[in-house]
This record gives structure tokens, sequence and C-alpha cells, in this order.
């Protein structure tokens, strides 16, 4: 069948229909699930496998705060792997390069599907090629905890990577070797999931400050190392030095003023490209000409802006993810440096975060005529990320303003039509490239404020021409009949389908 925006919907799902149709939907909250073990420190994650009966078939979530240093959905996939169980579903939050042992896993069966936020490197690679028995689920930062909260994703076990515990099962992500700052992704796992596992590299007496609350932990494991805390940082956690991307960067900020978003006590999220935190720095600049100050940032957190936190220029720091070790160590010393839960910052079925913010700075793979953007896919159809907390903030914030180059590696970046749609051109305000500024027709009230402006504004059809002109018309490419995956909305309906390469 096919949702609102015209996509295919495969059997077993709900279509797409609107951005805001979940707010007319009932929601069902199951408990949270306490635990009455009394007995939690065990010896291996293999007693764990013992006590808890992980047999084939089981949903296994964890959550991906140590990013690309993260080790223990490997050491759960290597227990699974020994011990051969099969038709086992994973939830983890996200999945980086360092999991592509769990390629093995799907090619044999041990693994037949997989919930998750986002993906990249071999385990992406191996899903677009059709290697997974049943369609990966992405879904987005604040779905996923409405999909737990509301039953719909159903954990057997939830293993929590916990940089310092105590042997009752509390624990937080800011003191350790392996501190990673806020565990906000797996919290809704922590309070649903039927069981809870604390998995630490730095077990002490006692924990004051307590994200993981040990009244909902069954069972903690000591191994040698959860992971490695540096690599929670990348490249796309640092702002651009590419001179395109300051122009796109530079205009933005320019348009931000431009329309009056940047005035005393706004709010503001950006995304984690070099692009979009540039924007940050520019708007930094405008914020100290007019002296003026933001009373929130949220989202993933940088040290660009807990170094904002300490000047004074924004109030408070809401975090969902460090995303580097500045991050971290904010979070530790600096009270307004807030961590909050997933299910805070986007569930759109709670008083959330995303939908306080005044605007929102986001990238983009591909964006189409009618202001759809893709951040799931490349061009050709690989795998190559995943919403995160694309389409909640795109939702959430009174403006959204997609920064990306007209063209990269001589491929247009905006299209007749995105090859995935992740988040919908109804949520999308802004395109922002180095050639001109795109503004969305539902958005009369910008492009009034603009008649005099001196920016570049012209049509998205206009955007598309100039970028042919640069590379000609590109051979629209054909997708298999296959789909290996489908691209959840917040609300749990399906926006598009992702196919076999």
């Amino acid at each position: 069948m096919k949702n609102s925006l015209g996509r295919t919907v495969i059997d077993g799902f709900m279509p797409f229909q609107k951005s805001n149709s979940f707010l007319e939907r009932s929601r069902t909250l199951i408990n949270k699930k306490e635990s009455s073990n009394q007995v939690k420190l065990v010896a291996s994650i293999s007693d764990v496998f013992d006590k808890l009966h992980i047999t084939d078939g089981m949903t296994l979530s964890f959550h991906h705060h140590l990013r690309d240093g993260d080790k223990v959905l490997n050491l759960v996939a290597q227990e699974i792997k020994k011990r051969n169980l099969k038709n086992m579903i994973f939830a983890p939050t996200s999945i980086f390069p360092c999991h592509r042992e769990l390629v093995e896993l799907i090619e044999n069966g041990n693994i037949i599907q997989i919930y998750t936020n986002y993906v990249n490197g071999e385990v992406a690679d191996a899903i677009s090629h059709g290697k997974m028995l049943k369609p990966l689920v992405m879904m987005t930062h604040g779905g996923r905890p409405r999909a737990i909260e509301a039953g719909e994703l159903k954990i057997d076990v939830a293993f929590i990577a916990t940089p310092i515990a105590d042997a009752l099962g509390n624990g937080n992500g800011i003191c350790g070797e392996n501190a990673c700052g806020s565990l906000g992704y797996i919290i809704s796992d922590m309070y649903y999931a039927d069981k809870k596992v604390v998995i630490t590299d730095n077990l002490v007496e006692k924990v004051d400050y307590r994200e993981i609350d040990s009244k909902y932990i069954d069972y903690v494991v000591v191994v040698d190392s959860i992971g490695d805390a540096k690599k929670i940082v990348s490249g796309t956690t640092k702002i651009t030095k590419d001179p395109i991307g300051l122009k796109i960067a530079r205009d933005a900020a320019r348009f931000l003023d431009e329309v009056g978003y940047i005035r005393p006590g706004f709010s503001m999220q950006t995304g984690a490209g070099g692009t979009s935190l540039a924007v940050a720095s520019f708007v930094k600049e405008i914020m100290l000409r007019k002296k003026i100050k933001a009373s929130f940032a949220s989202g993933g957190i940088t040290g660009y802006f807990t170094s904002m936190l300490e000047e004074g220029l924004v109030d408070r720091l809401y975090d969902v993810q460090s995303f580097d070790l500045e991050a971290v160590a904010s979070m530790a010393k600096n009270k307004n440096h807030i961590s909050m839960s997933a299910s805070s910052y986007a569930n759109p079925k709670d008083d959330n975060v995303v939908d306080k913010l005044d605007f929102v700075i986001l990238g983009a793979t591909e964006v189409d005529v009618d202001f759809n953007v893709n951040v799931t896919t490349s061009s050709l159809g690989n795998i190559i990320g995943g919403s995160g907390g694309h389409s909640d903030t795109a939702y959430g914030a009174k403006l959204t303003l997609i920064v990306t180059p007209l063209i990269k590696s001589r491929i247009p970046i905006v299209k007749e039509q995105v090859t995935t749609v992740t988040t919908p051109g109804s949520d999308v305000d802004v395109i922002v490239t180095e050639r001109g500024i795109a503004i969305n027709p539902r958005r009369q009230d910008l492009l009034e404020k603009l008649q005099n402006s001196s920016l570049n504004i012209m049509t998205i059809e206009e955007l598309l021409a100039k970028a042919h002109e640069i590379t000609g018309i590109p051979r629209k490419l054909e997708h298999s009949d296959t789909p290996v995956g489908v691209v959840m909305y917040r609300d749990g309906t399906v926006i598009d389908t992702i196919y076999k390469i």
C-alpha cells in the first residue's frame, strides 16, 4: 500500500499519514518494571544468560553512548555466537563500525531483525545487500521510547553499558575511565524492559549521582572494559573548515538573524555535522554583538556548547548524548548541564524538549522539491545513517533549517525526489546552500520578512535547476523490488521503505 507521500509500505506496518497524526492517536502506557532480585552481582555475561534463561527468539537492547568505542554489544554478540542462539532480535539505539562482528551473526541467522535509530559501517552494508532475514526497522530518538513505553517494542533483556556502578546497580555516565556523559537513550529500556543488566568496568562501593537506578536493575556484571570513551569523538562532531561549509553556515546564521529568531532567551539545537556546528559559531558572534543569551541548547552536546555555557551565553544545556570529552567533563561539574532521557527529549507523547525549540539546524544527504529530506541512505540506496533526532526536532522546532552544499562529489543534493524519505517536507522550513536559499512556500511569514533582504532567496525548483546546470540531469536509478528495511516516523507509522542494493 502507499502512504500519504506516495511511498510503498510493506505488509505488517502502518502507513504514514501526516506529521501530526500521532497527536490524534490514543496512548496505552505499560507499567515500569521494578526488580525484586536481591543478589545482583554475577561473575560473567555467560552467567547472566543462564540466570535469565536467554534463549532463541528473544529481543535484546543496548545503548550507543560509547559510539564507535562500544564493546558491550559485541560481548553479548559473542555469547550468542558461542551458544548458537537463533532468531534473535537486536534493539540497539545505534550501530557503528565497531559492531562489524554482527554481520556474521546476521548471515548465520543468529540475528534475524534489528530495530535501531542509526546504523553505518559493515552492518549497514550487509543489510543493504539483503543479508538479514527480516526488515530493518529504523526508528527516531523520540519514536523509540514512545514505542517501548507503549509496549510496541517489547524488550526481553536490556544490557546497559555503565561507566561507573555499584553492586546494587546504581550508576552514571560521568565518572570512571570510560565516562561517556549522558546515558539518556537507555532510560526507557531501564524502566520498561523485562530484565535489565548493568555492565561496568568500574565497580565502586556506592554511587551517589544516579542515572541508572538500582530498583530497576536485575543483575550487575563487571568486565575488563566496556569500551573506549575516546571514540565517542568523530570528525562529524567538529566545526567544518571547508570554505563552502563556512559560507553556508554564515548565510544560515544571517538568515536566522534577519527573520528574528536570534533574540533574548531563544533556544536552539544543531545537528552533529561540521556545517551545522559552524552555524552555532556564527550565531554566537551575533549573540555577542547583540549582547543577548539563549535560554537553552539541547540534543547531542559538544564542547562548543559547553564553552557557551561557561561564558554565560546560554543558561542550560539539555544533554541526551555527549558528543565529545569536553561535554562529558562539563556534565560532571556544571549543574546547568543536565542529562535527559530520550523520552524527555523527543517522545511525541510526552512534554518534551524538542517542542520548545525555537530553531534547529540539521544536515541532509538529499533534499527534494517537496522539501523531504533523506539522511538514511545514499543516492545509490546504501544505508549510511538514520534519523536519530532529525525528524523529531524538525517537527518540534518553530523553524527547521537544513544546511547542505548544493552538490557533493559531482552529485546534486537537491533532487526531484529523494531516494529515501527520512523527514517529511511538511516539517522542513528552509534549505540553505552555498548557491542560494529556498524557503518552503508554506512559510509565507518568512518570505515576507525577507522581501528586502540581500540574501540569495530562490525557489526550490530554481535550486534544482542550478544544480542540473552544473552536473547535468542524473540518470534515474531504479531500486530492486526486495525490501530490506523500513523508515519509521516518530509515531510508529512507516514513512518509506529501504530496498536491497
